[in-house]
């Protein structure tokens, strides 16, 4: 697949996956470029690339510190006319869902952000390097905890 198309397509799903690692909207933008930078030299060798993208975008997260300036004007416009962020304006019910991801342990949230993006529980084992147990008990426990951050234990009973 051609690097641009695919760079246009997920950029924007990238940013919300490390999102849902806990990370602010910047802070992903951030991850999700340092891992499209890093896939650039060596697209043509990557077999997986929505995984590939996923596991060093997360590396890149939890290597940023807490020390970071936080930008207070705008980010500048990409080529192209538009702020990648501009794609990750999340509404009130994403904001409610992103507060209780932020509630999970770190497994759980890395679980659940794998699971929200299509993977299978024998992908996210292999990603995260845990049993295929264990990435199941941690995304029932995951959906445990937010089911009663949002309230919906009392819809699913209904």
């Amino acid at each position: 697949m051609d690097f641009a198309l695919f760079y246009s397509e997920h950029l924007a799903v990238l940013t919300r996956f490390v999102m849902r690692l806990g990370a602010s909207p910047y802070e992903a933008a951030d991850a999700a470029h340092v891992a499209f930078v890093e896939a650039f030299p060596r697209w043509d060798r990557i077999t997986a690339p929505r995984a590939w993208l996923r596991t060093v975008a997360a590396r890149a997260y939890m290597r940023q510190t807490g020390l970071r300036d936080r930008p207070t004007e705008s980010l500048p416009d990409r080529p192209g006319g538009h702020c990648p962020l501009d794609e990750v304006v999340l509404k009130e019910q994403e904001q409610r869902v992103y507060s209780a991801l932020g509630m999970l342990s770190p497994r759980q949230r890395q679980v659940m952000a794998w699971h929200l993006d299509g993977f299978s529980h024998t992908e996210i084992s292999e990603e995260l390097g845990i049993t295929v147990e264990a990435v199941r008990q941690n995304y029932a426990r995951a959906r445990t905890s937010l089911k009663k951050s949002l309230d919906l234990g009392t819809e699913d009973q209904r």
